[in-house]
């Protein structure tokens, strides 16, 4: 399975768009950015045709510590969470 670095996603996006390559990396930057603000405020992030992301409370819980077998409280926390949008989720399963 091949993943992208970042900097290969910005010679990606450098390749498809007519960006320098400092160009799409402020512009990937800048996008990453936007989603930490919106979420850290308790917004939902919509990517048009890829999905959205947003973020969920997560209750306090008992857990259980893999090693000793102990249990143990879990903290609340929230998490962020995505949802592949029907298009993206069609093209991948054909």
């Amino acid at each position: 399975m091949k993943q992208l670095t970042k900097k290969q996603l910005v010679e990606c996006l450098s390749d498809e768009t007519s960006l320098t390559l400092t160009e799409a990396k402020r512009m990937l930057e800048g996008l990453v950015k936007l989603m930490h603000d919106e979420l850290s405020n308790g917004h939902d992030f919509i990517l048009p045709g890829i999905g959205k992301l947003s973020v969920r409370e997560r209750a306090a819980r008992t857990g259980r510590n893999p090693q000793t077998g102990e249990s143990m409280m879990i903290a609340a926390c929230k998490a962020v969470v995505f949802k592949s949008a029907k298009g993206l989720t069609d093209s991948v399963n054909g």
